[in-house]
C-alpha cells in the first residue's frame, strides 16, 4: 500500500509542476464587461442620444448588450458588429474604415466575415496590454459620438 501511494505521488509530481507553468490566458470578466457597458449607455444618455452597447470577448461571443428604452431596432446589430470587428482585428473600426478607404486593395476586409461592421464606434478591449474583447456602440447621432461613449466605458474599468 505504501509503495502504491508513493509511486502514484511521484508520478502526480511532474503533473502538478507542468500545471503550474502553464501561461494564464487574459480575459474579459463579466463584471468589468457590465460596468464598460453601463458606463458607456449611461454616458451617451446623459447627451441625450439612445444607443446599444455591446461587449465582445475576444472570440467574438456575446457577453453584454445594452439597448435604451428608446433605442432604434438597429442599434442592437450594430454594436454588436462593431464590438465583434474590434475584437476580431484589434483595432478602433474607424480607424479600420480608414485603412480600407485609403487602399482599395483593402476592400476585402469588408466582405471577411458578415458580422463585421466598419463604422465608427467600435473599439478593441486591451487589459494589461493583452487583447480581451471589444465593445460597440450604435445609435448616437454619429460615429464619433459613438466611440466617445465607448472610450468613457473603457474609462470605466481602466482598459486600453
Amino acid at each position: 500500500m505504501l509503495r502504491t501511494t508513493a509511486l502514484l505521488a511521484a508520478l502526480a509530481a511532474p503533473v502538478a509542476a507542468q500545471a503550474q507553468d502553464l501561461p494564464t490566458i487574459p480575459y474579459l470578466p463579466l463584471t468589468m464587461a457590465s460596468d464598460a457597458a453601463n458606463a458607456a449607455l449611461e454616458a451617451c444618455a446623459a447627451e441625450g442620444h439612445n444607443v446599444s452597447v455591446a461587449i465582445v470577448a475576444r472570440d467574438g461571443n456575446t457577453k453584454v448588450l445594452l439597448k435604451a428604452d428608446t433605442s432604434g431596432p438597429h442599434t442592437a446589430s450594430s454594436a454588436t458588429g462593431k464590438a465583434f470587428t474590434s475584437a476580431g482585428l484589434g483595432r478602433d473600426t474607424a480607424g479600420l474604415a480608414d485603412f480600407i478607404s485609403g487602399n482599395t486593395a483593402n476592400n476585402g476586409l469588408r466582405d471577411m466575415d458578415p458580422r463585421l461592421v466598419i463604422q465608427a464606434g467600435g473599439l478593441p478591449i486591451r487589459i494589461g496590454g493583452a487583447l480581451v474583447g471589444g465593445i460597440g456602440v450604435g445609435g448616437a447621432p454619429s460615429g464619433a459620438i459613438d466611440a466617445e461613449c465607448a472610450r468613457v466605458g473603457l474609462d470605466a474599468i481602466g482598459a486600453a
